[in-house]
């Protein structure tokens, strides 16, 4: 068939059996009216499936005061839990695999996304006109509340598996986990701030009531050392992400799912200034890197052996049959930002064309 393709080729992934190593990253799509997934996701997850490929699905809130956008999915309740079956389904049909993204935003909600209608745990002020975060939630969590929220996480956890999707990715890269870890945001001075060891503590009680649940096999986890999500950023976040790659591996976790250093944008010419190397030394299990990536930059990584899968984002919205066109080297769709996020159930969303059309 000609040349290798090094992304077209087959993984172990613990007893998951991969066909390729292209990944569909989770993506925020805000199309989950009232935070209960809708039909047309099973359309949109079921096309950009094929046999013995992974899906990570859209961040999905673990409780009802964990939004940040206004149609995003949640998987708290019995209700959500119901509509989440037909498009897990849909993704198995096809022989897919198929993981739950798991989200708590964090300080990044807002007043008007909670049912109770109070503040987001973190003090919102006013400068200058401009809205800024002084405080994360990770300094305002009371203590005695953090077993609350990490019960949140289990819970959800079990309602993933109850769905039929195959896992779950705890979302440690952007949101209150994130949060926790970033000291230029975590102002605590009990047990969960300060050291690194405390600020990873909230992270690792998550990561083990999950594990607890639905076993380390079914657990991955997004880490995003780097990024500024929120304003949560880290004076030292090279430390930061072996710390938490390698404490994270003690738990025996499937995989580790990382993003790389904001230095290059999808589109751009140039590679991918790898920065995650030192994490992936770390973890003893699959890692999954993510962030700018492009065919050549990919098959790089998989060929010398940088990372075992690589997630891509917006080259799979716009390209439900991305892994084909890879393989053949096809032209891509060009994705249109202006339909990322609008609530419309077909326009970018299930409406881009396949290779064969």
């Amino acid at each position: 068939m000609g040349k290798s393709v090094p992304l077209i080729t087959p993984y172990k992934m613990g007893k998951f059996d991969l066909s390729h190593r292209v990944v569909l990253a989770p993506l925020s799509r805000d199309r989950s009216f009232h935070s209960i997934p809708q039909k047309h996701a099973i359309l949109y997850y079921s096309q950009r499936t094929s046999m013995g490929g992974l899906l990570i699905a859209e961040a999905t809130k673990v409780t009802d005061t964990a939004q940040r956008y206004p149609h995003s999915p949640g998987i708290w309740s019995k209700e959500q839990v119901e509509a989440w079956k037909p498009i897990v389904n849909a993704v198995h049909d096809k022989g897919g695999i198929f993981f739950c993204q798991l989200w708590h935003v964090g300080s990044a909600s807002h007043y008007s996304f909670r049912p109770d209608d109070q503040a987001p745990s973190s003090l919102l002020v006013r400068a200058n006109g401009i809205d800024t975060a002084e405080l994360s939630i990770a300094s305002r969590l009371r203590t005695d509340e953090i077993p609350l929220v990490v019960d949140d996480y289990r819970v959800a956890a079990k309602n993933a598996i109850d769905a039929g999707f195959d896992g779950v990715e705890i979302h440690g890269a952007h949101g209150l986990i994130d949060q926790f870890f970033k000291d230029q945001v975590n102002y605590r001075a009990d047990d969960y701030g300060g050291s690194l060891e405390n600020r990873c503590r909230f992270a690792q009680e998550v990561v083990e009531a999950v594990v607890d649940e639905v076993g380390a096999h079914r657990v991955g986890i997004r880490l995003s050392p780097y990024g500024r999500y929120g304003e949560a950023g880290d004076s030292d976040p090279d430390a930061l992400g072996v710390f938490v790659a390698d404490a994270m591996s003690k738990h025996g976790i499937l995989y580790c799912h990382a993003i790389e250093p904001r230095t290059k944008r999808v589109g751009e010419k140039g590679e991918v200034p790898r920065g995650l190397l030192p994490m992936r030394e770390a973890f003893r299990g699959t890692f999954i890197a993510a962030g700018g990536y492009d065919r050549d930059d990919g098959n790089r990584a998989i060929a010398e052996g940088y990372a075992d899968l690589i997630a891509y984002g917006r080259f799979f919205l716009a390209n439900p049959d991305l892994p084909r066109r890879f393989e053949l080297d096809a032209p891509l769709n060009k994705y249109d930002r202006s339909t990322f996020y609008i609530p419309d159930p077909v326009v970018g969303y299930t409406d881009y064309p396949f290779l064969d059309s």
